[in-house]
């Protein structure tokens, strides 16, 4: 677990495309690294995938609310570790860092601002997606990412997403009146989804239909929530696995395939599946 509060800086840029930044000094050399690596990479870009970019983390520490930072929403950089949605998101960003050929820090930011916030404009906490079925759809809609659970299989639902307005206390930045009456409005505007889950039961015989770099949501059962795990698909040996931040402390790649490893989380119902649309046919 890392001490934030010596190392953070707060960086103000005047470029309309940026917001306040948090980032550390030794993040910014940790972005050089990773793009060097990426820029190492022997595949050509049509075998290109968020696997292949997410692999390049491996063993890279798992770290719990990165983003809970301060008293107001700043845009995060943390390179030094990890939970399982920041992973997913710096994955998808260096991976778009990879797909337009550019080593630009500065682009680098726009595309995790884009990736992470609602319609990519960072205005404060509830402006970012917290919920991930929420995530899925906002950057479908930005071109990013493709719901493909029905096509393989999912079924649709109806459930209240309203985990954060019911557990208040939960939530540092939800102490503001303001943060929680706009949180409360988010959610209603949830109530108005539809839900697609792949039934935990139906993976393994739809599985061959997922592809690796394909992004992977666990659904739950859990009353107010959609979605307590994300990662990204990776085929060893001919089945589906995942490759994610683990709570258990770094990340890695399940030793199960997926089918397997969710048969062991008791609230899980099955999984909500997303397609990068950068190097996909």
């Amino acid at each position: 677990m890392f001490s934030k509060a010596p190392f953070l800086f707060l960086c103000l840029f005047t470029a309309p495309l940026f917001s306040q930044l948090t980032c550390t000094p030794k993040d910014s050399l940790l972005f050089k690294e990773k793009m060097q690596t990426i820029m190492d990479l022997d595949v050509p870009m049509e075998e290109l995938s968020m696997a292949t970019i997410g692999l390049t983390f491996l063993e890279q520490p798992y770290v719990e609310k990165t983003l809970e930072i301060g008293e107001e929403e700043t845009l995060v950089i943390n390179l030094r570790g990890f939970d399982c949605t920041t992973y997913v998101e710096n994955v998808l960003a260096f991976s778009m860092m990879a797909k337009s050929e550019t080593e630009d820090f500065e682009d680098f930011v726009d595309n995790l601002k884009t990736i992470r916030y609602r319609n990519g404009v960072l205005n404060g906490y509830p402006s970012r997606l917290h919920y991930f079925t929420d995530w899925i759809r906002n950057n479908e809609q930005k071109g990013l990412v493709k719901d493909i659970t029905s096509q393989i299989g999912g079924k649709a639902l109806q459930k209240a997403i309203n985990f954060m307005g019911t557990h208040r206390s939960l939530y540092p930045f939800l102490q503001q009146d303001e943060n929680f009456e706009a949180m409360l409005s988010v959610e209603e505007g949830l109530a108005e989804e539809t839900l697609c889950i792949l039934a935990q039961e139906d993976i393994q015989r739809h599985e061959h239909l997922i592809r690796s770099g394909d992004i992977i949501a666990l659904a739950t059962s859990i009353k107010g929530l959609d979605v307590t795990h994300t990662g990204i698909a990776i085929k060893r040996g001919g089945r589906i696995h995942l490759l994610h931040a683990s709570s258990a402390g770094s990340v890695r790649i399940t030793k199960v395939p997926l089918v397997d490893y969710l048969k062991k989380i008791k609230s899980n119902t099955g999984i909500i599946v997303a397609r990068p649309n950068l190097f996909s046919p």
